[in-house]
């Protein structure tokens, strides 16, 4: 017995559930999970179906193909995704990678850890993680991220991880790596950007900080959506409580879009997402 995850897109139409459903009939195999959602002002159809039986995964796809037409189905098998992270300084999302890494919270593994600069190179090898420094001085975006895929080569990964990875992609990197990159970065209202974000809030007087995790695209920070949160805070935090708090919500967030995204239940429909929790 094996188990399967389908997600499926296509255009709305009626009878498609009586469709695939009849195709994993024929190939024998029992649903044991299935969410749907239409999106009524686009008309499109999303679909997301566990399994389990003994078939040819692929000669089922080709049927569901058939019975519908002009549609997207992604195939996975229920098993740990493979990850390289890419970090700068910041420890906290990553730390919190490796330690649910090692006790196996997540689906996922984490293959390797690229940063631009070795401050987390120790703690990254404690726990039996290679870590890969590629600085970017003295040469150019380009040249760097040359040198990053170089070394990705050396791995069979699925996804790329941004822990705080304090650099702009190119479009040439991104499109590469198109829905395969997730990224963490703070939330505020207002929002701030540039140098000390946590500074200029606690300046400003903040009631509210946050954190978004995103698929990356050209845009920067303005991708797919997968999970965001929020806490309150008060006039009596400091600067460097805002800071801490903020760390705190970043890992957290992290880890739980890391966690939808690696059991196949996300989406991206341009630039949103459709999430099955």
């Amino acid at each position: 017995m094996m188990n399967f995850i389908f997600k499926i897109a296509c255009k709305d139409e009626k009878g498609l559930v009586h469709k695939i459903s009849d195709v994993l009939l024929k190939n024998n195999l029992n649903i044991v999970k299935n969410d749907e959602f239409v999106d009524r002002e686009k008309s499109l159809f999303f679909m997301r179906t566990e399994v389990s039986g003994i078939a040819d995964p692929q000669k089922v796809m080709d049927q569901i193909k058939d019975q519908l037409g002009d549609c997207n189905i992604e195939l996975s098998k229920n098993t740990p995704k493979n990850i390289v992270v890419l970090v700068t300084k910041e420890h906290h999302c990553l730390s919190d990678l490796l330690i649910r890494n090692h006790f196996k919270d997540l689906n996922f593994n984490i293959l390797a850890v690229i940063g631009n600069y070795e401050s987390l190179k120790d703690m990254t090898e404690k726990f039996d993680v290679p870590f890969h420094y590629i600085s970017t001085e003295n040469i150019t975006r380009e040249e760097h991220e040359i040198q990053i895929m170089q070394t990705l080569k050396n791995y069979e990964f699925d996804y790329l991880v941004l822990a705080k990875f304090m650099r702009i992609l190119s479009n040439n990197f991104v499109e590469k790596f198109k829905g395969r990159i997730v990224n963490i970065h703070h939330s505020f209202l207002p929002a701030f950007i540039g140098a000390n974000p946590y500074r200029q809030a606690f300046e400003r007087g903040v009631k509210i900080i946050g954190a978004t995790a995103h698929f990356v695209t050209d845009d920067l920070d303005e991708g797919p959506i997968i999970y965001q949160d929020i806490i309150k805070v008060s006039h009596s935090k400091t600067a460097k409580d805002l800071a801490n708090l903020g760390r705190d919500v970043e890992r957290n967030v992290l880890a739980n879009a890391l966690k939808l995204v690696f059991e196949d239940k996300v989406f991206i429909d341009g630039n949103k997402t459709v999430i099955f929790e």
